[in-house]
């Protein structure tokens, strides 16, 4: 029987979230609580890659967390981004975020609408005269520097933020009695081990998001419950919520 569960994410900012209409439904205790989180670069380290911001006149923000980082760094680095600085988003939502550090002008704001990069290149190529910076985590694919080569285009990726371990007190280890464990990436995994080395799975239903995550759990010797996303529930919380439904009784 599953009466607590912790999704290694944020606290969902909407009330009309899924995930309260399950833990609503099946009367069950749901709890927030990343395993990991993002931190930036100080500015030696940002320097170590021989990169001046300046140098580029576009930028490529592929998430939240390199704007984020990119104007804090700035920042910190006394570099004044130029007001014709462009920037090109992979969705409009991302787009908007850069509101809190500029002024928001259509001309020199461009997004995609899919939240790939693929969405974003045909605009990237209409501009092929800039010379673009790709701010990125320090775990990352070359998906983005194979799509932009092959349209020739001046680019750079640069490392501004890395993703570590949110590490656990000593009363949360202590209090840690969950039916079930939610993981979204294989650095969540990782961090679960970190903080547990002696984690023992028993009874404990393991839930993953990703092919790369549900890898993790099977590397680290641990019991895979819930796979998503699947044809069938291509959300984490269609997914939870099917598996409550044939598991609770």
């Amino acid at each position: 029987m599953i009466k607590k569960i912790l999704v290694s994410q944020p606290k969902p900012m909407s009330e009309k979230s899924p995930y309260f209409d399950i833990a609503e439904r099946f009367g069950v205790d749901l709890v927030f609580r990343p395993f990991i989180k993002v931190e930036g670069l100080t500015p030696k380290e940002f320097r170590q890659q021989k990169i001046s911001i300046l140098d580029y006149t576009a930028i490529v923000f592929t998430s939240r967390h390199a704007i984020d980082n990119f104007f804090t760094l700035a920042k910190d680095m006394r570099v004044v981004i130029p007001e014709d600085m462009k920037y090109f988003c992979i969705t409009e939502t991302i787009a908007l975020y850069i509101q809190k550090y500029v002024q928001y002008r259509k001309r020199k704001v461009f997004f995609g609408s899919t939240g790939k990069i693929d969405d974003l290149i045909p605009t990237m190529v209409k501009h092929k005269t800039e010379k673009f910076l790709v701010p990125m985590s320090d775990v990352h694919n070359d998906n983005v520097t194979r799509l932009l080569d092959a349209k020739k285009l001046n680019h750079t990726e640069c490392v501004m933020y890395r993703t570590v371990s949110n590490d656990f007190t000593p009363e949360e280890i202590e209090a840690f009695d969950y039916d079930m464990l939610v993981f979204f990436s294989p650095a969540g995994i990782e961090s679960l081990i970190k903080n547990f080395p002696d984690f023992n799975q028993n009874n404990i239903s393991i839930a993953t998001f990703g092919p790369a995550t549900a890898k993790a759990v099977k590397d680290a010797g641990l019991r895979l419950d819930l796979e998503a996303p699947s044809e069938k529930y291509p959300s984490m919380t269609s997914a939870l919520l099917h598996y409550l439904n044939e598991h609770q009784g």
